[in-house]
């Protein structure tokens, strides 16, 4: 339908309610007015409501809150979980290494021995060298030579010497090398300080 079919059905409605009521019809533009001098009704609250609405907001806030420590508290939780895993991951390479240590230590003793059977030597040489490079691969690093300043957070003085060739808190002789692991000591370096 048309506008104006719609307002003409509009206007014969209005037309016959009039001659029913016995009341002048009136056209479509009177009844438009009419309907917009009325004021809309708003709707009555019942007592009582507007608290509960009130109630229901504070219902919703503290719900909203909750969800808000929730999701830190599984923020946290998560956080935490990955630190402990990478934690873990670094004690036991740590812990793996510290058991390969007195092979090295052997292995380096046997290198300090004089031999005559060159092959001998030779495969004891290759052998610490592969244990080196496996070592250097996994970022262990070995520290504690002679000359150095002592460094109470990094070697283990087991002997004392006064030697006046050599300065304060310098490392006289090295007993057994220590060795660092991404900045953790797996193993002090057990060493002679001297003055």
């Amino acid at each position: 339908m048309s506008e104006d079919t719609k307002k003409k059905a509009a206007e014969e409605a209005a037309a016959e309610e009039a001659k029913k009521t016995g009341q002048q019809p009136q056209t479509a533009a009177e009844t438009a007015a009419a309907s917009a001098e009325k004021p809309e009704k708003q709707p009555k609250h019942k007592p009582g409501e507007a608290e509960r609405l009130r109630e229901a907001e504070q219902k919703l806030a503290a719900e909203h809150d909750s969800y808000l420590r929730l999701a830190a508290e599984y923020d946290n939780f998560r956080k935490r979980s990955q630190r402990e895993k990478d934690g873990i991951y670094a004690d036991a390479r740590a812990a793996t290494v510290e058991k390969f240590l007195p092979v090295y230590d052997n292995l380096e003793r046997a290198l300090s021995q004089q031999t005559a059977d060159e092959a001998f030597k030779k495969g004891v040489e290759m052998t610490m060298n592969q244990l080196v490079s496996v070592f250097e691969a996994l970022g262990v690093k070995p520290f504690g030579e002679a000359g150095e300043t002592f460094d109470p957070a990094l070697h283990n003085a087991v002997m004392h010497c006064e030697d006046e060739t050599l300065g304060e808190n310098v490392i006289a002789e090295v007993f057994q090398k220590g060795f660092l692991l991404g900045g953790k000591v797996v193993r002090f370096a057990m060493v002679k300080v001297a003055n």
